[in-house]
């Protein structure tokens, strides 16, 4: 059983299976740091060398901190934390910028930050513009190896590029259920080689046998916020009885290739054009997916597979005319 890597840079080399720390934020349920430090060592030993944390996800960027003060020399060189930059919207002067980069540099006990994911709120502020040549500038300076983008628009990843600030990556929300960003993303990501870092690639737990052949979820079951978010984009797409008949076809599918639900979910998005690596999040010292994680890289999905899938994903609303383009969900 072999781990995937793949170049997001010349200089960065990542795990295709990034553990994702939005479960650390406190919005699902409280974390006992030493557990989840433990957690943690073990997911890199295992191979699992990438994590995916944001300025904004509670105490996250303190948590890669404190796991790399846990590592000798030579397994922190084999870390990887690609980070977000979350500002309120308004104006991004370079002090504001380099303060912000500071305390993540700070917090996470390194002189240079992998990569900075950068997010913006609020399309009508151009202030992004801004802040995206202040990064550029603080990767000049060796406080930023790389600079990418989370949830941004086709519209205004193209508005950045042209502005001579190419991201190298752009991470969305991308599942067998949310396929927007097929339809302008991948094509531009392809043409300009900007990496895709998917998320929400599980559904937050949903795609699992976990709701195989159950009732639909009351409110009150759901009980982090993933589910909840999740929930809501299985109701947009299609509702509960449709989303169990994708259940029960990758789960037909699971069967034939030995493994998870979960696997056949990674997979059809690690195989997709452009993508980069799959975003699994990582309920540390609670739960921990390693072994299966791993039975991902061995499924290879066939054509067959496939038209399964999309024999009922072809029954589902058109997400991109609801929501509209990656990112549409927050804006």
């Amino acid at each position: 059983m072999k781990l995937e890597t793949i170049n997001l840079a010349d200089n960065l080399q990542i795990c295709r299976i990034l553990n994702g720390m939005w479960q650390v934020s406190g919005t699902h349920g409280q974390i006992d740091k030493q557990k989840a430090i433990k957690s943690m060592i073990d997911y890199h030993n295992n191979g699992f060398t990438t994590w995916d944390l944001a300025d904004i996800y509670g105490p996250a960027e303190s948590f890669i901190g404190k796991f790399r003060s846990e590592l000798n020399s030579d397994q922190t060189t084999n870390t990887q934390a690609l980070t977000k930059f979350v500002p309120n919207p308004g104006p991004m002067s370079k002090s504001i910028v380099e303060h912000y980069i500071d305390q993540s540099l700070k917090k996470m006990n390194t002189d240079t930050l992998d990569l900075v994911q950068f997010h913006w709120w609020d399309y009508n502020n151009l202030s992004y513009l801004d802040a995206m040549k202040h990064l550029f500038s603080l990767k000049e300076k060796q406080k930023i190896k790389h600079v990418g983008l989370t949830n941004f628009d086709t519209e205004r990843v193209k508005i950045i590029t042209e502005n001579g600030f190419t991201p190298i990556s752009n991470q969305v929300q991308y599942s067998i259920l949310d396929q927007r960003a097929e339809k302008l993303m991948v094509p531009f990501c392809q043409k300009h080689e900007i990496k895709i870092l998917a998320y929400g690639v599980l559904l937050g737990g949903f795609f699992s046998e976990k709701y195989l052949r159950v009732d639909e979820p009351t409110r009150a079951d759901l009980d982090t916020a993933s589910l909840q978010k999740y929930y809501n984009m299985i109701q947009e797409w299609g509702g509960w009885e449709l989303f169990q008949e994708l259940l029960v076809t990758l789960e037909t599918i699971s069967k034939k290739h030995d493994c998870s639900i979960a696997n056949v979910a990674t997979r059809f998005i690690l195989d997709r054009p452009a993508v980069a690596g799959t975003i699994i999040g990582a309920r540390l010292g609670i739960s921990e997916h390693i072994k299966d994680n791993f039975k991902a890289f061995d499924v290879k999905l066939d054509s067959d597979d496939l038209s399964a899938i999309s024999s009922i994903t072809s029954k589902a609303n058109d997400l991109f005319e609801i929501i509209g383009d990656c990112g549409g969900e927050y804006r």
